[in-house]
């Protein structure tokens, strides 16, 4: 019995520690955000400028994080991202916000594109048939997977939202 355990433990010293030692080297590091460089895209963005404020290597998937604003009476597109699946949390605003169904007049975004060094790959479109309608509001959170077109159909003023792209693929540039 005793010789049993001791061969477990080594068993479990050959096979376990090699992988606890490599996640232990491939530590990285810790990436934060202050609220003045959020606070400072809570407007129409400048020419030229990215929404990502960051997009970092997380471990084997990139995590991008966003700030983005709209106003109403601006040309609305919808979209569809392939591979990136996205967490909206409003800031300010409301609006209409339609997930789901079809992209209407859908073209696929051209690589090399700022769509798609945003947010990678997926289509774009003038509007989505069917899908769900909801009104999204300050301090709501929408998670919205990859492959799901979501449109904002109407902008209530302004909206401005944090935008968190999880990029299991790791299309989106890291900054």
């Amino acid at each position: 019995m005793r010789a049993m355990s001791i061969v477990a433990f080594l068993s479990a010293e050959f096979v376990v520690a090699p992988f606890i030692a490599d996640a232990q080297t491939k530590v990285l590091p810790a990436v934060d955000i202050p609220v003045s460089a959020i606070q400072e895209r809570l407007r129409p963005r400048k020419p030229e400028e990215v929404p990502n404020l960051r997009v970092v290597d997380a471990g084997g998937h990139n995590i991008g994080v966003g700030v983005l604003y709209r106003a109403e009476g601006d040309a609305q597109t919808a979209a569809l991202h392939y591979k990136v699946s996205e967490i909206y949390h409003v800031l300010k605003g409301s609006a209409t916000f339609v997930t789901g169904g079809t992209l209407v007049n859908a073209k696929t975004r051209e690589a090399g594109s700022m769509e798609v060094n945003e947010d990678g790959p997926g289509s774009s479109g003038t509007a989505i048939q069917g899908g769900v309608t909801r009104q999204l509001k300050t301090g709501d959170v929408i998670i919205i997977p990859a492959g799901t077109p979501h449109w904002f159909r109407k902008i209530d003023g302004s909206i401005a939202y944090l935008a968190i792209r999880v990029d299991p693929s790791q299309v989106v540039k890291l900054q």
